[in-house]
């Protein structure tokens, strides 16, 4: 063995370890803590009983300086999520908006994805959460494409999960609650396990619903067609972004109830969310959709938000702008 080759694994682990010492501090109740400080009890009520919520965020560095993307949508459904599971949260939506703007400037990043998390803390230990604390963290780190490097472009291979999205009135699925994620990572391992990027959910009755973290929109006869929210599925704001987009391209979106078959003989598939943004999908267990390349319409809808993001160009008021000191990047 070289003699470099005996260094290696120390100097991962060196690395490893630098990079956790300057990763950006986390806002937890009104103050910024340091990254290796910010610990929860073992306790917690939401690490036995999964009563939290949280968002997904993204802040990009357009051509115009740093932004987030839809912040008061983002905000308003924490606080509803919140609302859904009876926590009360301690900040209004301006001081939460605030608390994300400045975690985002003191970490210095110009671009990051930022998680607020509302969560029960250590209590009485039970079902019942109602006399456990509130806690709410905001964090941020750098995050590239979700779902592959070159998804974007060309696309992801996805399979039908066996995993069922869960039916009506079970648990509520417009809240974006940590407890419905167990669904979602049932179907994300699978889907890796069998070679693929991501699943589809169905509904409870057969119906396409969603992927296990994006909404999903189907393309035929150049008309686009997304699962109702009916069907259990996350309202997401990016999905509602793109109805706008969509519609402003000249395009007809509907929301109706998606056969499985549906997707074998779609002309484009794409999916949609705050972590996948605008990603095409080029083949479904093992049917190639369209072409098997990203197709006309899922290109035309992903310029026009990408030109939101990248450029600046926002023609709807959704990028609020964030200072981050040049000192701190």
């Amino acid at each position: 063995m070289r003699a470099e080759g005996l260094f290696s694994p120390f100097q991962s682990h060196l690395k490893r370890v630098e990079e956790r010492m300057h990763q950006p501090d986390i806002w937890i109740n009104g103050k910024f803590v340091k990254y290796e400080d910010a610990t929860v009890h073992v306790l917690s009520h939401a690490l036995h009983y999964g009563t939290s919520v949280f968002e997904g965020i993204r802040c990009y560095n357009t051509e115009k300086g740093s932004a987030v993307l839809r912040l008061r949508e983002h905000t308003h459904r924490l606080i509803d999520s919140a609302k859904i599971y009876r926590m009360d949260i301690p900040y209004t939506l301006e001081e939460l908006e605030e608390a994300i703007v400045d975690t985002i400037a003191n970490s210095g990043l110009e671009e990051c994805y930022i998680r607020p998390l509302v969560f029960r803390g250590a209590g009485p230990m039970g079902v019942n959460p109602l006399q456990n604390p509130v806690e709410t963290v905001i964090a941020v780190w750098k995050w590239g494409a979700y779902l592959g490097a070159d998804a974007l472009e060309n696309g992801v291979d996805v399979q039908v999960a066996s995993w069922q999205r869960m039916a009506q009135n079970t648990f509520p699925a417009m809240a974006k609650a940590g407890g419905n994620y167990l669904n979602a990572g049932l179907v994300k391992m699978d889907a890796i396990l069998n070679g693929f990027t991501e699943g589809i959910m169905l509904s409870q009755n057969g119906f396409v619903a969603e992927g296990s973290g994006e909404n999903l929109f189907l393309v035929k006869g150049g008309e686009l067609f997304t699962a109702p929210t009916a069907l259990s599925i996350l309202p997401g704001i990016t999905r509602d972004a793109v109805f706008t987009i969509a519609r402003d391209l000249g395009l007809n979106v509907h929301e109706s109830q998606i056969p499985r078959e549906a997707l074998y003989i779609c002309d484009e598939l794409f999916f949609t969310g705050t972590a996948a943004e605008v990603t095409p999908i080029r083949s479904v267990d093992h049917h190639t959709v369209g072409d098997g390349r990203r197709g006309p319409i899922t290109t035309r809808v992903q310029d026009a938000f990408f030109d939101i993001v990248r450029n600046g160009n926002d023609p709807y008021g959704w990028l609020t702008p964030v200072q981050v000191p040049e000192a701190a990047g």
